[in-house]
C-alpha cells in the first residue's frame, strides 16, 4: 500500500514529478527491436531443439523442461503484445499493430479484441461499480450473501485455486479466446477471425512438416504454462492485502493506480521474463510507458519507491482472498466470512 498521505487526483496531477513522467513515455525503436531479437531468437531456437529431440526419439520427459523455459519467453512475447496494445512499444501505430497481431497469434490472443477489453480494465480498475471488463471476477460480501445459491457455488468454483490458476488459464487462452465476447464490434470480430485463421495455418503447416503430434506436444505445455503465469501475474497485481477499491462516486483514478495496483518485486531473471510488469503501480498511472522504461522510471522517481513491494512468497497467501469487505475496506477469505470474524 502507498505510504500516507494518500495520493488524490488533484495532488498527483499538479505534482512536478507527475508531469515529468512524459519523458519515460517516449518509445525507442532500438530498444524495442533488441527486445524482439533477444526474445524471438531464443524462443524459435528452443522450438527447433524440442522438435529435433522429439523426432530423434528423445524421451518426452527430457523435452518438458525446455517447454518451461520456452513458456517464459512466451510470457515476454505477451508483454510486447501488451505494450503494442497501449501504443507504447513503437512510436509507429502501424508497427505496433503489426507486431501486436504477430505476438497475438503466438499467444493465441486476438489483438483488437484484447486491446479494447484491456483499455476498459485500465479505465475502470478498482471501481466497484464498473467491474467485469478485463478483470478477475470479484464480489463484495453483500453481493455474495444476497446471490442465489447457484451463483454462490459458481463463484466459489471460479475462485478455487485449481480453477483460477491451473485449469482456467489454458482454457481461457486456447479455447475461450477463439470466439467473440457478447457485444464485440466488427473490428474485434475481425481480429478474432484473423488470429484463428493464422493459428489454423500454423496447425496445417505443422501437420505437413514436423507433424501435428509433435506440434501439440510442444505447444500445449508451452501455452498452458505461459497462460498460468500470465493469469497469476495479473491476479496478484490487483488482488492483495491493502489494495484500494471504491464506489464510483468516491473512486479516484490516481489512487486506483498507486494503491490499487501492486509492485510485485521478483528476482531479476523473472522480472526480465515478465517484462517489468511487476512495476504495475507505475504502469497503471502511466500506461504509455513501455516496459523497457519502467525500471528506470522507478529508479528515478522516489514516489514510486514508497509503494511497499510484494514478494513471490508473500503473494502466495493472496490465493486465499475471495471477497471485498466494503465496511473494512479489505479483501477477505471465505473462511473469514464463515467465521464471522469481520
Amino acid at each position: 500500500m502507498v505510504g500516507k498521505p494518500h495520493f488524490g487526483k488533484t495532488q498527483v496531477m499538479q505534482s512536478d514529478w507527475y508531469r515529468a513522467l512524459t519523458k519515460y513515455e517516449k518509445p525507442h525503436s532500438g530498444k524495442a527491436g533488441w527486445q524482439l531479437f533477444n526474445t524471438f531468437v531464443p524462443y524459435i531456437t528452443l522450438w527447433a531443439i524440442m522438435v529435433y529431440m522429439l523426432q530423434h526419439g528423445v524421451p518426452y520427459w527430457k523435452v518438458l523442461p525446455l517447454t518451461l523455459l520456452a513458456s517464459g519467453f512466451l510470457v515476454r512475447i505477451f508483454i510486447f503484445f501488451h505494450d503494442c496494445g497501449h501504443g507504447s512499444f513503437f512510436s509507429s501505430r502501424t508497427l505496433n499493430r503489426i507486431v501486436g497481431y504477430v505476438c497475438g497469434v503466438l499467444t493465441f490472443t486476438p489483438y483488437e479484441e484484447w486491446r479494447l477489453a484491456h483499455a476498459g480494465h485500465h479505465a475502470h480498475a478498482a471501481d466497484l461499480e464498473r467491474r467485469g471488463e478485463g478483470d478477475i471476477w470479484t464480489m463484495t460480501i453483500e453481493e455474495f450473501q444476497a446471490a442465489p445459491k447457484r451463483t454462490q457455488l459458481a463463484y466459489r468454483f471460479y475462485r478455487n485455486p485449481l480453477v483460477l490458476f491451473v485449469f482456467g488459464p489454458p482454457i481461457m487462452f486456447m479455447l475461450l479466446s477463439r470466439r467473440p465476447h457478447k457485444g464485440a464490434d466488427k473490428r474485434e470480430r475481425m481480429s478474432i477471425i484473423i488470429t484463428n485463421l493464422a493459428i489454423l495455418a500454423i496447425l496445417g503447416l505443422a501437420s505437413v512438416t514436423i507433424g501435428l503430434r509433435a506440434y501439440l506436444m510442444i505447444q500445449i505445455p508451452v501455452m498452458g504454462i505461459a497462460a498460468i503465469i500470465g493469469v497469476w501475474m495479473f491476479y496478484v497485481q490487483h488482488q492483495y492485502t491493502g489494495v484500494y477499491w471504491a464506489r464510483h462516486d468516491e473512486w479516484d483514478p490516481m489512487r486506483a493506480a498507486l494503491e490499487g495496483s501492486s509492485y510485485y518485486k521478483l528476482p531479476k531473471i523473472f522480472q526480465w521474463f515478465s517484462g517489468n510488469i511487476g512495476l504495475h503501480h507505475i504502469h497503471h498511472l502511466r500506461p504509455r510507458i513501455p516496459n523497457y522504461n519502467l525500471q528506470k522510471c522507478y529508479n528515478e522517481v522516489p514516489v514510486f519507491q514508497e509503494v511497499k513491494p510484494i514478494t513471490f512468497w508473500k503473494s502466495l497467501a493472496y490465493m486465499g482472498l475471495h471477497l471485498w469487505d466494503e465496511k473494512n475496506q479489505r479483501l477477505i477469505s471465505f473462511r473469514e466470512l464463515k467465521r464471522g470474524t469481520l
